[in-house]
C-alpha cells in the first residue's frame, strides 16, 4: 500500500511540473513574447554541465579512495594477485577514458552552446581522427585481451599429479564436498545411482570410492595446489570463493573444475583483517531459486598437519551407510570393508608382528 501511495505521489508531482511548464509557455504567448530557438537559460544549463562534471568526478575519486578497503577483499591465492592486477589495469584504462570523454563532452556543451549569429563549421570527414579513435582503442584492447588470455590459460592448465583433489556438488540449496582418503583418488560416480542416501551417486564397483567421505565444510591445505572438481545435480549454480578469486559455474551434466593454491590460513587472515571471527566461505553466485541466498559453505585453510589430522578423523561414506555394501561386487566386499574402516586389515596386523 505504501509503495502505491509513493508511486501516485511521484506521478502527481510530475503532472504538476508539466502543467507549470505549459502554463508558463501559454503566458509567454499571451504576452506576445518573441519565439526563439533557444531559451534564456541556455547559458545557465551550460554552466551547470561544467559544475556537474567537476563535482561528479570529484565525488567519484573521493569515494573510490576513501572506501577502497571496503569494496576490495584481501587476496589469499597465487593466481588472485595476477587476476587482480589485470582488473586494476583494465580499471585504470577505463577510468582514464571515462574522465577524458566526460570532460570533453561537457566542456564542448558549454563552449559551443548556441549563440545568435554563430555558425558551426561542418566537417564531412577527418581521416586522421577516424584512424586515431579506431587504432588506439584496438591496440589497447588487444593488449588487455591477450594478457588476460595468457593468464587464463595458466590458471586453467592441467593440475599436477600432487594436487589435492576435492569434489564440490551443488544442489538446491546446499553445497556438499567429497574427499578421497588415504588413496588420494576419488571414486567414480554415476548420476543414475543418486538416491535419497547416495547423494553423490557413488559407483561402489570402483574400489577408489570405498574410503571417500562426505563433508559439509571445505578444508584446504595452505600453499598446496588444489583441484576443485565441480558438478551440479539440478539447476545451474556457481562456485564462488571470493578471497581466492575462484569463480566457476556448476553445470548439470557438464563437470567443470578449477585449480588454485591458497596462500593464507584462516588464522593468518584473521590476524591480517584484525577480525578474530573471520571465516572464508563458499557462496553461490547464480540465482538458482528462492533459497539461493542460503547457499553458503564454511571454508577452513590450515597447515598440512592439521589438514591430515582432520581428514583422518572423518568416517568413510560407506562406513556411515553400511547397507550399501550389497552394491559392492562380491570379490571386492572384503576390500571395501577394510578401506571403509568396517573391518581391520589382517595384513596390517601380520606386518606389525613381523616388524
Amino acid at each position: 500500500m505504501m509503495s502505491l501511495i509513493i508511486f501516485l505521489g511521484v506521478v502527481l508531482v510530475l503532472v504538476i511540473l508539466f502543467l507549470i511548464f505549459r502554463l508558463s509557455t501559454l503566458v509567454g504567448i499571451a504576452k506576445g513574447k518573441k519565439e526563439s530557438y533557444v531559451g534564456e537559460n541556455n547559458s545557465v544549463h551550460g554552466v551547470l554541465f561544467i559544475v556537474f562534471t567537476v563535482l561528479g568526478l570529484a565525488a567519484f575519486f573521493w569515494y573510490s579512495y576513501t572506501y577502497f578497503d571496503v569494496y576490495t577483499l584481501p587476496i589469499a591465492s597465487e593466481h588472485g594477485k595476477r587476476t587482480d592486477s589485470l582488473f586494476w589495469i583494465t580499471m585504470a584504462v577505463t577510468v582514464v577514458a571515462f574522465v577524458i570523454i566526460s570532460i570533453v563532452m561537457f566542456v564542448f556543451i558549454y563552449q559551443y552552446r548556441y549563440k545568435e549569429g554563430r555558425k558551426a563549421k561542418f566537417f564531412p570527414d577527418n581521416h586522421y581522427l577516424e584512424l586515431t579513435w579506431t587504432i588506439v582503442p584496438a591496440i589497447v584492447l588487444a593488449v588487455l585481451i591477450f594478457t588476460g588470455l595468457r593468464t587464463w590459460n595458466d590458471i586453467t592448465a592441467p593440475a599436477s599429479k600432487e594436487a589435492e583433489v576435492i569434489e564440490v556438488i551443488a544442489q538446491q540449496f546446499a553445497w556438499t564436498a567429497r574427499y578421497p582418503a588415504k588413496d588420494k583418488e576419488l571414486g567414480k560416480v554415476n548420476y543414475k545411482l543418486i538416491d535419497a542416501v547416495n547423494e553423490f551417486g557413488l559407483d561402489l564397483s570402483d574400489k577408489n570410492s570405498f574410503d571417500d567421505f562426505k563433508s559439509l565444510e571445505l578444508h584446504f591445505p595452505v600453499d598446496e595446489e588444489i583441484l576443485l572438481k565441480i558438478r551440479a545435480k539440478d539447476v545451474l549454480h556457481s562456485v564462488f570463493l571470493p578471497h581466492f578469486r575462484v569463480k566457476m559455474d556448476a553445470v548439470p551434466g557438464m563437470p567443470t573444475q578449477f585449480k588454485f593454491k591458497a596462500t593464507k590460513t584462516t588464522e593468518e587472515m584473521r590476524t591480517e583483517t584484525g577480525n578474530p571471527n573471520f571465516n572464508y566461505e563458499l557462496a553461490c553466485t547464480e540465482i538458482c531459486g528462492k533459497g539461493h541466498f542460503s547457499m553458503r559453505m564454511p571454508v577452513v585453510v590450515e597447515d598440512r598437519e592439521s589438514y591430515d589430522r582432520w581428514k583422518a578423523s572423518q568416517e568413510a561414506w560407506l562406513k556411515q551407510n553400511p547397507d550399501y555394501l550389497k552394491n559392492v561386487p562380491a570379490q571386492l566386499k572384503e576390500a571395501a570393508m577394510i578401506k571403509a574402516g568396517l573391518q581391520k586389515d589382517p595384513g596390517a596386523g601380520v606386518a606389525a608382528v613381523k616388524e
